[in-house]
């Protein structure tokens, strides 16, 4: 059921995403994204860093994926995480497998801390990070501006490997 994203899984991931765009404040962008941008996200990530599917009976129905914190050298070893889900999918348990196998792979990368960035409020995602050890390390207040109001972010990080 989890796998490696491809380039003809970008449909899909885009309609999974472009929900939580036009949708939601869970993320900060405010156009859908095209199918052309969504392949090109994938190639640039997959390049260095894992990008996970979880698939059911031919349809995608969430996906995870780090990408680089920071492009300073000396960060080299931290990366931001996320996860989405398709809708209807919620509370399956799929957001937890999909953040159980990145996990494991960055562990395998010599990644040192994960960072998870979540527009707030949102207990669910808070809730998920938390199941996996990630600890509230900063709250930053109104820094983003989505349907009409303030939003505050807070990270949350995991330290991977000990050395």
């Amino acid at each position: 059921m989890i796998r490696e994203v491809t380039s003809e899984d970008a449909p899909e991931i885009c309609e999974i995403y472009n929900h939580y765009v036009l949708e939601t404040a869970i993320t900060f962008e405010e156009t859908p994204v095209q199918i052309d941008e969504m392949s090109k996200r994938i190639r640039e990530t997959t390049a260095k860093f894992p990008w996970l599917v979880w698939c059911a009976n031919g349809h995608l129905l969430g996906y995870c994926y780090a990408s680089q914190w920071k492009k300073r050298p000396a960060y080299r070893h931290s990366v931001e995480v996320t996860v989405y889900l398709r809708v209807g999918a919620l509370r399956n348990r799929i957001g937890t497998q999909l953040y159980e196998a990145l996990i494991s792979e960055l562990q395998q990368r010599s990644i040192h801390v994960a960072i998870g960035g979540i527009a707030l409020p949102n207990p669910a995602s808070i809730a998920l990070h938390e199941k996996f050890g990630f600890e509230k390390a900063a709250h930053f207040k109104e820094v983003g501006f989505k349907f009409g109001r303030w939003i505050d972010v807070g990270y949350w990080q995991l330290r991977i490997s000990a050395g």
